[in-house]
C-alpha cells in the first residue's frame, strides 16, 4: 500500500508554518520569469493564486469556462469570512479558531493545515481591506463581526449578504492588474478536459474553446486546480449550474488520489424545493441564523399560517435541544434536526418539507434598541417595527429581497420557509501540506482539495480557505517544487504526450456525439441526483448504498448507450459540455457511495443510520476510522483505498457536543 506522505513540518504546531516559510526552497526573481504556471479556475482560490504568483514574477495562464472570472461561483457566497482578530474582545484567538474548525469537522481534518489556516486568517482581512473590500463597520469605524454556527465568539467579517461577491471583486481586480501588465494570460470560455503528464509530472492541460469547439494544448511547469466542489452530482444544489467535477476527476484518472468523496455538506438554510421543474436551489445565508429563530408547530400537520400560531404552540427545537448554541449549531446538526422534525410530521408549507426561520423577535429587539438610542420612551408598536425592520434591512436586506423575489412572500412580515440542501463538498483531491496532489507538479486549492474542514465545514470558512490557499500558502509552497524545475525548459506541445492526451479527449467527445440516443443529458443527471440524495445524502445506510452502487453502474451503461446530444462537436455546444460533466458525475457518484459504504461510522455530514447515539447524534469510531480515505483510480468502477492516519497531538478528541 502506498504510504501517503503529507509532508507536515516537524516541531510544535504553532511553529510549523513559520519554520516552513523560513526554510523552504526559494526561486530567485530572474528564474521565476522563465517558469510557467497554469491556473484552472478563477474563483477566490484561482484569482488570488494567479494574482499572487504573477506578482512574484512567474508567467501565469488562467482558464475559466465562464465568460469572465467575475462569474465564478465564489460570487454567490453570502454570509461572511472568518478570521481570528478578536475585535469584540470576546475570547477569540488563533487557537480557538483552530479548535472550533477541528471540532466542527468532527475530528476528521488534518491538524497542521487547519492551524495554518487559522494563523493566516487575520492577514486575509488586512489584504482585502487594502484592496477596498467594503466590509461592514461598527459606529466607531472598526470592522463589524457577527456570529456563525459552531462557535461562541463573533469572528465573521461580512459585506451585507454579498461577501463572496465583494471578495471576488477584490481578487479579480488584483488578477486584472496582472493581466494588464502582461504577467497573466487569461483564457475565458475554456474548459480543461485533461491533465497532461510527462515522466510522471504534471506538465500541462488540454482545454476546449467553448465558442469554437477547438481543442488546445497548454504547457506549464506546474498546474493548479482551483475548480471548486462537486455538489452538483446531486443535480439540485446551491451551486451554480456550471459547477462540476470534471477537472478534478480528470486529474484523479491521471493518478491524483480523491480523498473523502462522501463528505458532503448539507446547508440547513435553503429555500425548499418547489417542484420537478427546478434546476438549482437557492441558499439563504447562515448569517440569518444569527438573528432568526427556527421553529415548527408543536402540533403535527398544523395547517395554520405561521402568524396564526401562538408562541406557546411553537417548538424552537434547536434552542430546546442545544441550549448552549441554540440556532447556531453547526450545519450538519441543524440540517439533520430539520429533517427529523419534518419526517416526524411537523413540517410546514405545502410540501411539509420545510421549517420556519422567523425574524419577528429580532425586529422587535432591534426596534427597541433604536428607540432607546433616539430617546423615545414610549414608542408605538408601529414605530418599533419600522425601526427594527430598518436595522434588519441594513444587515440582511439583499437576502430578504432575494427571498421575496423567489417565493412571493415578504420575510419582514411572515417567517421564511427553509429546508436543507446540498451546498459544499469537504471531500476533494488529496493534497499534502504544500497543497500538492499525489501527481508531482499538480496542486489543488480551495474547495477542490480536501484538507481543512474534516467531515463538516463551519460556516464562513470556505472564503477563508480559498483566499488563504491563494494569497498566503501556494506562493510559498510552490517554491519547494519549482526550485528544482528551473533547469526544465518550456516543453513543446507537439510532443507525443500532448498529442496523445489531445487525441484521447477528442475520441471521448466523438464517442459522446456518436451515441445518438433518445434521452437528453438532464434526464440522466436528474436520475443520478435522486439516487445520490436518497441514499448518499443526509442519511446513508449499508443497504441503501449497496443498492445505489448497482443503480449508478446501470445508469452509466444506459447513459453511454442512450444519451442524445444535439449540435456539432466543433462549435458552441452547451449540451456536449453538460454531457461530459454528467459522465464524470456518474463515475464520481459511484465512488462517493463506495466511500460512504466503507466508512462504518457517522461523522459530521456523513451520517450512517446504523451508527448514531441514543438521541440521534453522529457516532464516530475513532479507533478504526481516524484517517483520511484517499482513493486511487485503477479502472472503471475499481478504486484502491489508501489511508492517511490523523494524529491529534494538540487537542483532546471527544464526542462532539453543542448542548
Amino acid at each position: 500500500m502506498t504510504k501517503l506522505d503529507a509532508k507536515i513540518p516537524e516541531g510544535a504546531l504553532a511553529d510549523k508554518w513559520t519554520k516552513f516559510r523560513s526554510s523552504v526552497s526559494l526561486v530567485n526573481p530572474a528564474n521565476k520569469r522563465s517558469l510557467e504556471i497554469i491556473v484552472v479556475g478563477s474563483g477566490l482560490a484561482g484569482a488570488s493564486a494567479a494574482a499572487s504568483l504573477a506578482e512574484l514574477g512567474y508567467k501565469v495562464k488562467v482558464f475559466c469556462f465562464q465568460d469572465s472570472p467575475r462569474r465564478a461561483h465564489s460570487i454567490a457566497a453570502q454570509g461572511g469570512i472568518n478570521a481570528a482578530k478578536n475585535y469584540q474582545n470576546d475570547g477569540d484567538s488563533v487557537y480557538r479558531l483552530f479548535y472550533d474548525t477541528i471540532k466542527g469537522g468532527d475530528y476528521r481534518a488534518r491538524e497542521a493545515n487547519v492551524h495554518r489556516l487559522a494563523e493566516v486568517s487575520g492577514s486575509i482581512i488586512d489584504q482585502c481591506v487594502a484592496q477596498g473590500v467594503p466590509f461592514a463597520r461598527e459606529y466607531g469605524g472598526l470592522l463589524s463581526n457577527r456570529s456563525f454556527g459552531g462557535t461562541q465568539v463573533q469572528r465573521t467579517f461580512y459585506a451585507a449578504g454579498q461577501t463572496g461577491q465583494q471578495l471576488l471583486l477584490g481578487a479579480y481586480s488584483s488578477l486584472q492588474r496582472q493581466v494588464g501588465m502582461g504577467n497573466v494570460k487569461m483564457y475565458t470560455r475554456h474548459e480543461m478536459l485533461d491533465v497532461v503528464t510527462i515522466d510522471g509530472k504534471a506538465r500541462g492541460i488540454i482545454a476546449r474553446d467553448s465558442v469554437t469547439g477547438a481543442l488546445e494544448r497548454h504547457f506549464g511547469h506546474a498546474v493548479l486546480l482551483c475548480t471548486g466542489g462537486y455538489g452538483n452530482v446531486f443535480y439540485l444544489s446551491t451551486n451554480a449550474m456550471g459547477s462540476n467535477v470534471t477537472a478534478a476527476w480528470k486529474a484523479h484518472k491521471k493518478g491524483a488520489f480523491f480523498a473523502n468523496p462522501c463528505y458532503t455538506q448539507i446547508h440547513p438554510t435553503c429555500i425548499p424545493v418547489s417542484g420537478d421543474h427546478q434546476s438549482k436551489l437557492t441558499l439563504m445565508s447562515e448569517s440569518l441564523r444569527n438573528d432568526g429563530r427556527i421553529w415548527v408547530p408543536k402540533k403535527q400537520n398544523d395547517n395554520r399560517k405561521a402568524n396564526e400560531i401562538p408562541e406557546d404552540e411553537r417548538d424552537y427545537y434547536l434552542e430546546r435541544r442545544y441550549p448552549a448554541f441554540g440556532n447556531l449549531v453547526p450545519r450538519d446538526i441543524a440540517s439533520r434536526a430539520a429533517k427529523e422534525r419534518c419526517d416526524a410530521g411537523y413540517g410546514v408549507g405545502a410540501s411539509k418539507m420545510a421549517v420556519y426561520l422567523d425574524y419577528a423577535a429580532a425586529i422587535v429587539r432591534y426596534g427597541k434598541g433604536e428607540a432607546n438610542k433616539n430617546n423615545m420612551h414610549n414608542p408605538s408598536d408601529e414605530e418599533i417595527q419600522a425601526m427594527g425592520k430598518a436595522v434588519v434591512k441594513e444587515k440582511y436586506g439583499n437576502l430578504f429581497d432575494m427571498y421575496k423575489q423567489i417565493t412571493g412572500e415578504d420575510p419582514y412580515e411572515v417567517p421564511m420557509r427553509i429546508y436543507p440542501a446540498v451546498h459544499y463538498t469537504m471531500g476533494g483531491l488529496w493534497v499534502d501540506y504544500n497543497l500538492m496532489t499525489t501527481v508531482p507538479g499538480l496542486y489543488a486549492l480551495g474547495e477542490a482539495n480536501f484538507s481543512d474542514h474534516g467531515a463538516n465545514r463551519l460556516g464562513a470558512s470556505a472564503l477563508m480557505q480559498g483566499l488563504a490557499d491563494g494569497y498566503f500558502v501556494i506562493p510559498y509552497t510552490i517554491g519547494a517544487y519549482l526550485a528544482s524545475e528551473i533547469r526544465t525548459p518550456a516543453m513543446s506541445t507537439d510532443s507525443e504526450d500532448f498529442v496523445a492526451a489531445e487525441k484521447a479527449v477528442r475520441d471521448r467527445l466523438e464517442t459522446l456525439m456518436n451515441i445518438k440516443g433518445s434521452k437528453p443529458v438532464d434526464y440522466f443527471h436528474k436520475r443520478l441526483g435522486k439516487i445520490m440524495w436518497d441514499e448518499c445524502g443526509m442519511a446513508r445506510s449499508a443497504e441503501g448504498l449497496k443498492a445505489s452502487i448497482k443503480e449508478i453502474q446501470a445508469l452509466q451503461k444506459e447513459f453511454w448507450s442512450d444519451v442524445k446530444i444535439p449540435g456539432e462537436i466543433d462549435n458552441l455546444n452547451p449540451e456536449l459540455e453538460k454531457a461530459g460533466r454528467v459522465a464524470d458525475f456518474l463515475e464520481l457518484g459511484e465512488l462517493m457511495c463506495i466511500d460512504a459504504l466503507d466508512r462504518n461510522e457517522s461523522c459530521g455530514g456523513h451520517f450512517r443510520t446504523e451508527y448514531q447515539t441514543e438521541d440521534g447524534e453522529a457516532l464516530r469510531d475513532d479507533e478504526n476510522y481516524a484517517y483520511v480515505a484517499a482513493w486511487e483510480y485503477e479502472k472503471q468502477s475499481t478504486f484502491k483505498l489508501h489511508k492517511e492516519e490523523l494524529k491529534y497531538e494538540n487537542i483532546k478528541i471527544a464526542q462532539r457536543s453543542y448542548k
